[in-house]
């Protein structure tokens, strides 16, 4: 039996080698902690470069929810004003759709004393714990314990200062003990703290709106207790997973594209590793560049915390590297579901085996990638598809597209700036010829 539904998919074509330059909009993962950030400000909070994505969409409502005024101002500026909060409570209803609405949790606990939030959401990549958080929050002076699925944390008496040190240098405890701490009494200093380039934008925004903070981009930071934050006018970074997924689709097509926008120093790992298969990296002042017309063989990959290799580029990597010469293994140490995506490259032809045991990847290449329907379950696996039909021959449509819009703004208009041939189409899919319904494809499994 079939049934049908309405729905919008991504159709490429491939074969095209990309070329030119183009600009990266904002970054998500630095755009949404700023703007949970937000909540600490007693006056207007102004935040540029924002993007326009479905992610920065639900903060926003979450924002709402807990009694903020957020209006957006052009294409890409958000208007904050948090002076009249008094919710504590987040609503499962938007916690639920993702990850980085987590990030409210320390935000409340500073300003109010009192956080009650689901556990989060998002993605399904594996467990994302929260002990970390509570540690953090325990050691400033909170209580807190688990209450039909939300999380609540309480300082009825304030919070005061401490000396937390992680045991893996967690991006997401990192972040809302920061915020926590900027209210707490006394100095914080947290140790084996993460140092992705969005903590440190976090962290210089804080210090714009008169947080006092030292160290971040290191692995030990340091915050002052204040006793209030202003308003302010900040600009974000751009994305340096977005940057990288145009990157690598310049490398998987063999073209030369240049990415504008971005800080060369947030590459260095994925530069390194396409330097490797051959690729020649170029960079400047705010700009990234490839050319991939040498490329001659794959290499290995090790997810890693920061300056570590992304694991938000591993899936994207991988596409590429199915395309290169030779065998490669790729090795992801952050989530524990992060392979779910190669089910799909293998209906395009690619030669990939899941090492359970390792939770590693061994890529044979070159594959002659083949279009082909497929889906994405998530917001990198649906790039990775996107790359993959970027390279492969014939025409791929790519169902999921809510989980690309999470990530990326206007993925197709700067795909179809350097040459590719994509557009969105909407129309009538019969489930049992879509991805979510194909004949099952095992992933061939080691070990």
């Amino acid at each position: 039996m079939t049934f049908d539904r309405l729905e919008t998919t991504l159709r490429l074509r491939g074969g095209h080698r990309l070329h030119g330059a183009v600009r990266v909009h904002g970054s998500k993962n630095a755009t949404l902690p700023i703007m949970a950030a937000a909540l600490l400000c007693d006056g207007e909070v102004i935040i540029k470069h924002a993007p326009r994505i479905t992610d920065v969409s639900v903060m926003e409502a979450l924002l709402e929810s807990l009694g903020a005024r957020v209006r957006q101002q052009g294409s890409n500026t958000l208007r904050i004003g948090a002076e009249n909060i008094g919710q504590t409570r987040a609503p499962y209803t938007l916690v639920r759709k993702l990850n980085a609405s987590f990030d409210v949790t320390g935000a409340l606990l500073g300003r109010l004393g009192r956080a009650e939030v689901p556990l989060p959401g998002g993605c399904v990549l594996g467990t994302r714990a929260t002990d970390l958080h509570e540690q953090g929050f325990r050691a400033l002076g909170a209580e807190v314990r688990g209450e039909r699925g939300y999380l609540v944390a309480e300082a009825p008496n304030g919070l005061h200062g401490a000396d937390i040190a992680f045991r893996f240098p967690s991006v997401g405890a990192t972040k809302n003990v920061m915020l926590a701490a900027v209210y707490a009494r006394g100095t914080t200093t947290l140790r084996n703290a993460a140092m992705e380039p969005e903590v440190v934008d976090l962290a210089n925004f804080l210090m714009a709106a008169g947080a006092r903070i030292t160290g971040q981009g290191s692995d030990t930071i340091s915050i002052e207790g204040v006793d209030r934050l202003h308003s302010v006018e900040y600009e974000v970074i751009g994305d340096r997973i977005a940057a990288g997924t145009l990157l690598l689709a310049g490398a998987i097509t063999r073209g030369t594209v240049t990415v504008q926008g971005t800080e060369p120093a947030h590459h260095d790992a994925l530069l390194s590793a396409l330097e490797e298969c051959g690729v020649t990296c170029s960079v400047g002042e705010r700009w990234v560049g490839v050319d991939a017309t040498g490329t001659r063989s794959g290499t290995d990959i090790l997810t890693a915390p920061f300056p570590g290799f992304p694991t938000d580029l591993q899936p994207m990597m991988t596409a590429f590297l199915a395309t290169c010469p030779g065998t490669s293994v790729v090795e992801e140490t952050i989530f524990n579901a992060r392979f779910a995506y190669v089910n799909e490259l293998l209906r395009m032809g690619g030669d990939i085996r899941v090492q359970m045991d390792s939770n590693a990847a061994v890529v044979k290449g070159p594959a002659d990638l083949e279009g082909a329907p497929v889906e994405a379950a998530d917001i990198r696996a649906g790039a990775a598809l996107v790359l993959a039909g970027l390279a492969a021959r014939g025409e791929t449509e790519i169902a999921g597209l809510e989980f690309i819009d999470r990530g990326y703004e206007r993925l197709e208009e700067m795909l179809t700036d350097l040459g590719a041939q994509v557009q969105r189409s909407s129309g009538i899919v019969a489930l049992a010829e879509s991805a979510s319904s194909y004949e099952t494809t095992t992933i061939p499994t080691v070990g």
